[in-house]
């Protein structure tokens, strides 16, 4: 067998257990739940995963389409914003997978987090909505009793934030970087759209978090009101049996 044939297999046994894995994840989850530990408050897996394109992603805004070429490979946290208001629920649900995020330590550069706006906003309300990514986060690690009710009224869509607030909230830290995001806001097309709906069999609510692995599989889901804790147990458990992303 000559050197050219070699690698010709190589590629097609490649190719073979890109298309397969995904799918044998989701069948040893499925026979094996034990795998995933924790309550009744776990993510759902969505048998058979639902496959995606890439192009079906677009960019929301330049930040986003300068830097979707990351999704690929990466295990994706995926926020859903289904309408043009980010109401508590849905701005608290982006910053647990912030939280979440975080807390994976080392396996952090194997995922991305993204949020899909379904519907288009103000783009005022959109920037509000990315500041306070950005930001509140400080507050959620606290346990002052005038933070967290700080940090309940900023929850509220209605409530911004001035410069003051924000210098008060990033507390020295060098502004540019603290304001810096690595959320990667996307605006599915027409056919992702109809997706999540039809895992959803209606209207996604508020709060909503699925998981996508590295191929563009869309395999978990997860209620609002989601315990990040939990869920970065699932993504663990993930990280450790998976061989892509």
């Amino acid at each position: 067998m000559t050197n050219q044939q070699q690698k010709n297999r190589v590629i097609i046994i490649v190719i073979f257990a890109m298309t397969i894995i995904p799918f044998l994840i989701a069948w040893g989850l499925k026979e094996h739940p034990d795998w995933v530990k924790g309550t009744n408050n776990k993510g759902q897996l969505i048998i058979p995963p639902v496959t995606t394109e890439w192009s079906e992603f677009a960019g929301f805004d330049a930040f986003s389409a300068k830097n979707i070429h990351e999704l690929p490979g990466h295990w994706l946290i995926v926020n859903v914003i289904p309408q043009t208001q980010c109401n508590a629920v849905c701005l608290d649900a982006l910053l647990k997978t912030k939280q979440l995020r975080l807390m994976l330590n080392k396996e952090l550069s194997r995922t991305r987090r993204i949020v899909m706006v379904l519907q288009a906003p103000d783009s005022a309300a959109a920037n509000l909505w990315w500041l306070k990514d950005s930001v509140l986060w400080r507050l959620r690690r606290n346990e002052n009793p005038a933070d967290a009710a700080l940090f309940q009224s900023l929850l509220k869509e209605e409530n911004g934030l001035d410069d003051a607030l924000v210098d008060r909230l990033i507390a020295g830290d060098n502004r540019e970087f603290a304001l810096n995001s690595d959320l990667i806001r996307i605006k599915p097309n027409a056919l992702l759209a109809a997706k999540l709906g039809q895992i959803r069999q209606g209207a996604i609510p508020d709060g909503m978090l699925f998981l996508i692995d590295p191929l563009g599989n869309i395999m978990m889901q997860y209620e609002p009101g989601f315990n990040a804790y939990q869920v970065r147990d699932d993504l663990m458990h993930l990280l450790k049996i998976s061989q892509i992303g």
